[in-house]
């Protein structure tokens, strides 16, 4: 498949798909190996097509199966080096690592990526800009605050995966510790409904095609106040412009570049 589609996104784990017509990568490996080669499937790829998995950061929810493709089935490992040495202590064999430099943009087959900083608590996070040779995704989620530097960055893609975790008033009142309240509601923990809505009113564009709600909390969120609270920015700022959720426990909607090419849109 020569597209994108989010396999799994939460708490649970996190696994992304993209694909052009050169290259296939994943963008994190947080669920298990069998559930990616089942999602890969749904869409016709094949687990042996990946060729590339870029890591975001090194929490389990975003690591769990980097182990296993890397030592059995062989595939490079995609990090900058804090996250890489994160990574190695839960682990029990050395993965193929490429290293890349936080701030710099890197290329990898047809694909333009580049990692930017975020804030969250982990060693080095980092979010993604990836382009192909037609479309730009704006990847980011786990990130507590919405610095100037992640808003310059997201500026004029066609697509955005972003964040948008919790509603705060359900992360108050939920039976979790005061410890896992201040840490999803702090700066580097988990960004909001509404900062994810203010955050989309700041970057959305006329060239802006499909926006993907990420990292919803199963237990202090809701997917149907999530969209709305979105669609409502968005159409606060004067588009109208598709909202998918990233589901957890299913594949999402998936962009197929061969179907937005036949109807004219690229």
């Amino acid at each position: 498949m020569k597209g994108f589609c989010p396999l799994a996104s939460g708490s649970k784990g996190n696994c992304l798909y993209l694909g052009t017509e050169k290259t296939k990568i994943l963008i994190d490996a947080g669920i298990g190996v069998r559930r990616i080669q089942k999602s890969l499937d749904e869409i016709g790829v094949s687990l042996a097509d990946i060729d590339a998995i870029l890591v975001t950061h090194e929490h389990t929810d975003h690591i769990r199966a980097i182990d296993s493709l890397s030592s059995k089935h062989g595939i490079p490992i995609f990090a900058n080096s804090d996250t890489a040495k994160g990574i190695c202590r839960n682990l029990s064999s050395m993965p193929t690592f490429k290293i890349f430099s936080t701030g710099e943009t890197f290329e990898f087959h047809d694909l333009k990526i580049h990692p930017f900083s975020i804030q969250h608590d982990t060693l080095d996070p980092v979010a993604f800009i990836i382009s192909t040779p037609n479309h730009k995704f704006g990847i980011c989620a786990d990130i507590g605050f919405v610095t100037t530097l992640v808003k310059s960055h997201l500026q004029n893609c066609d697509y955005l995966y972003i964040e948008a975790n919790h509603e705060p008033e359900m992360v108050h009142a939920c039976a979790r510790p005061m410890i896992y309240k201040q840490r999803v509601l702090g700066r580097q923990g988990h960004l909001s409904n509404a900062a994810c809505a203010e955050l989309l009113k700041e970057i959305a564009h006329d060239g802006l095609k499909e926006v993907y709600l990420a990292h919803l909390s199963s237990e202090c969120n809701n997917p149907h106040l999530a969209l709305e609270i979105a669609s409502e920015a968005l159409s606060a700022a004067g588009y109208d412009i598709p909202i998918h959720i990233a589901h957890q426990d299913k594949i999402s909607k998936a962009v197929s570049f061969e179907e937005a090419k036949s109807c004219g849109a690229f």
